[in-house]
């Protein structure tokens, strides 16, 4: 959700969500999880972002050469590139939510939608466990559909803007992909292992047993 906040530093949106975790947390442990944070660094994440960028940038103009053996540069201007980057961003958000929905039981009650007002980005953070299998999907999903799908695409048809614009969701989603790469190297031994997103930071916790 962002940098680590002390509690005096929390919106209200935050500390609401915050309380309704913890008492999660608790519950959790009652019934003997262990708790285990997986959060990330967003000044990381974002000087990922910026070099996925410049590498897909490159390696999308080479694969795009030797498909089509021509290389053209997007002809679409500032203004439009600007709009459609919005709107996606906010599909981004609400592709995460949607997963998250469908894997609890169809209530948006489980899911909470805001802006990061520090940056104005949208986010969307599930409030309640899922299992690993359906956190990972709701991470990756948006990535997929609005980055790594329309690549291949791009390529195929040869569509120069539509190259530019995956390459940039594919590079909006390295949050996404550092997020899932740290639960993926996280190897545990417990029976049952639960996984929600931090309240307040961005990442993950797992609860396990």
């Amino acid at each position: 959700m962002g940098m680590k906040k002390e509690n005096n530093m929390l919106t209200e949106k935050e500390k609401m969500r915050l309380e309704k975790f913890e008492k999660i947390s608790d519950d959790m442990q009652m019934k003997e999880f262990k708790r285990q944070d997986l959060t990330i660094d967003l000044k990381k994440a974002n000087v990922l972002s910026l070099v996925l960028f410049i590498f897909l940038f490159v390696a999308g103009k080479a694969l795009y050469y030797l498909v089509n053996q021509k290389l053209v540069f997007s002809d679409i201007n500032p203004l439009s590139f600007l709009i459609i980057f919005i709107v996606l961003i906010v599909v981004h958000e609400m592709i995460h939510g949607a997963c998250w929905v469908a894997f609890t039981h169809g209530s948006f009650k489980n899911v909470e939608f805001g802006i990061l007002k520090p940056t104005f980005t949208p986010y969307c953070t599930c409030l309640v466990p899922l299992k690993k299998g359906q956190y990972i999907v709701g991470a990756m999903m948006p990535g997929l559909l609005l980055g790594v799908i329309p690549f291949i695409i791009s390529i195929i048809v040869a569509n120069p803007s539509m190259l530019i614009i995956a390459e940039t969701m594919i590079a909006a989603a390295a949050g996404d992909m550092m997020i899932l790469l740290k639960i993926i190297g996280y190897k545990s031994s417990a029976s049952e292992v639960m996984y929600m997103d931090h309240p307040t930071e961005a990442g993950g916790v797992i609860f396990e047993k």
